[in-house]
C-alpha cells in the first residue's frame, strides 16, 4: 500500500495539531500538513475539502479534547473538572485558545459541548440568563489565564517566578505596590502563578453558587 493509502483524516488533522502546536495556526497550509506525513500536500485533498475544511476540523479536535464529565454530574464539580481540562489543553495547544469559537460554523462537537454544560446548568435550577451567565464567566477566566500562562515571560518551572522578579526588580521607591507585592507573594516559597488558578476558579464559582442561592430564595 502506498503511503498515501495510508492516509485518514483523522492522520491529516492530528499532523495539522503537530503544525499548529511547532508554528501556529499561520504556519498551517496544506503544503506543510502534507509535509508533515511526508506526502504531497493535492494528497490532503482526498480526506478534507479545503483549509477551511482542515480549521474547521482542528477546532473540532481541539474541542473534543476537553473532558466532559457525564450528564448527570453536579453543577460545580462538572464545571470544575471542565475548566481544568480546557486550560490543560489550552496550554498544550495554544493556537486553540482563540480557534475553537472562531469558526463561522460551529461544529457538533462544539455543540454537544454547549449544551451539555448548560444541561448541569438548568439541572442545578438556574434560568437560562444565569446559566449563561457563569458559563460566560468561567469561559472568560479559562480562556484569559490560558493565554496569560502560555505568554508569560518566564518559563513554567519552580522558581521561574522568583528569578523573573529578580531580574526586573522594580524601584520600591517608584513602584511600591509592585515592589510589596511582589515581595509579599515570593517570601511564600510555595507561589507560582499557575497555581492561582484553582484559587481563581474557586472564587468565581463561589460567587456563582451565591448568584443561584440568591435566585432561589427570591
Amino acid at each position: 500500500m502506498s503511503r498515501r493509502g495510508t492516509l485518514t483524516r483523522e492522520r491529516v488533522i492530528a499532523a495539522a495539531a503537530a503544525v499548529a502546536d511547532r508554528s501556529g495556526l499561520a504556519g498551517v497550509s496544506m503544503r506543510s500538513v502534507g509535509g508533515e506525513l511526508g506526502v504531497e500536500g493535492m494528497s490532503l485533498y482526498h480526506h478534507v475539502s479545503s483549509k477551511d475544511d482542515l480549521l474547521d476540523a482542528l477546532a473540532e479536535w481541539a474541542i473534543a479534547k476537553i473532558d466532559l464529565p457525564p450528564r448527570d454530574a453536579p453543577w460545580r464539580e462538572a464545571m470544575e473538572t471542565r475548566a481544568r481540562s480546557a486550560r490543560a489543553v489550552f496550554v498544550a495547544h495554544p493556537w486553540s485558545i482563540a480557534m475553537i469559537e472562531s469558526r463561522p460554523a460551529p461544529s457538533a462537537a462544539l455543540l454537544t459541548h454547549h449544551d451539555r454544560v448548560l444541561g448541569w446548568l438548568f439541572a442545578a435550577g438556574f434560568t437560562a440568563p444565569l446559566a449563561t451567565l457563569a458559563f460566560s464567566t468561567v469561559d472568560a477566566f479559562v480562556y484569559g489565564f490560558a493565554l496569560s500562562e502560555t505568554n508569560l515571560p518566564f518559563p513554567p518551572s519552580p522558581g521561574a517566578e522568583a528569578e523573573f522578579a529578580a531580574t526586573v526588580s522594580p524601584d520600591p521607591g517608584a513602584y511600591p505596590n509592585l515592589s510589596r507585592s511582589l515581595t509579599e507573594l515570593l517570601s511564600r516559597g510555595d507561589y507560582t502563578y499557575p497555581s492561582e488558578f484553582d484559587n481563581g476558579l474557586t472564587l468565581i464559582l463561589d460567587a456563582i453558587q451565591a448568584q443561584l442561592d440568591a435566585t432561589r430564595v427570591a
